[in-house]
C-alpha cells in the first residue's frame, strides 16, 4: 500500500489548473502506479474521492468512490471510477445544498450548493472515451473532484 502525502489549503499547488493527461500517457506504467497510489491514499485517508493535484501531481486525473465511512457514513456505495481529462458537459438545473469536507482541507467542513446531475466525459486508463451520468451524492464528489482540477477548493464556494 503506497499512502502519499496530501496537499493542505494554502498550498501553491491546490491553485493551479491542472494540465491534461496527454495521449502518450495512456495506459503507461507510470499512470497505473500513480492511480493505484492515489486510490490507497484515498480509502487511508477515509475519502470518496481525490484529485491528482491534491497529492502533488497537477495533472487532470481523479478518482470517484463513494462509499460508507467515518467521515462519510451515510455515502452510498459505488464501484470506483478513475477519470481522465473529465469535463462536465451538461449539469441540470435543480440544485441541491449538501455538506462536503475535503482531504485538503481536514478541519473544516461546510454546505456547498452543486448540481442534483450531471453529465461527464473523460478518458479510462487506457485512453478510451466514456461519456457517464452522475446524481446525487456522485454527482456532488464529481464536481468537487473536478473543482481541484481547476485550482478550486469547496471553501471558495461556501
Amino acid at each position: 500500500m503506497t499512502v502519499l502525502t496530501v496537499a493542505r489549503q494554502g498550498e501553491a499547488i491546490l491553485g493551479l489548473v491542472a494540465t491534461a493527461v496527454a495521449d502518450s500517457e495512456f495506459g503507461s506504467e507510470w499512470l497505473y502506479q500513480l492511480n493505484k497510489a492515489m486510490m490507497d491514499t484515498m480509502i487511508d485517508r477515509q475519502g470518496v474521492g481525490i484529485a491528482a493535484p491534491q497529492v502533488y501531481i497537477s495533472k487532470r486525473i481523479i478518482i470517484v468512490a463513494s462509499r460508507p465511512n467515518l467521515r462519510y457514513p451515510e455515502a452510498p456505495y459505488m464501484e470506483a471510477v478513475t477519470m481522465l481529462n473529465p469535463e462536465i458537459v451538461h449539469v441540470s438545473e435543480a440544485q441541491v445544498l449538501g455538506e462536503e469536507g475535503c482531504l485538503s482541507v481536514p478541519d473544516q467542513r461546510g454546505k456547498v450548493a452543486r448540481a442534483q446531475d450531471i453529465r461527464v466525459r473523460y478518458y479510462t486508463m487506457e485512453g478510451v472515451q466514456v461519456d457517464a451520468e452522475f446524481s446525487g451524492f456522485a454527482a456532488r464528489i464529481v464536481q468537487h473532484e473536478i473543482d481541484h482540477l481547476n485550482g478550486i477548493l469547496f471553501t471558495e464556494r461556501l
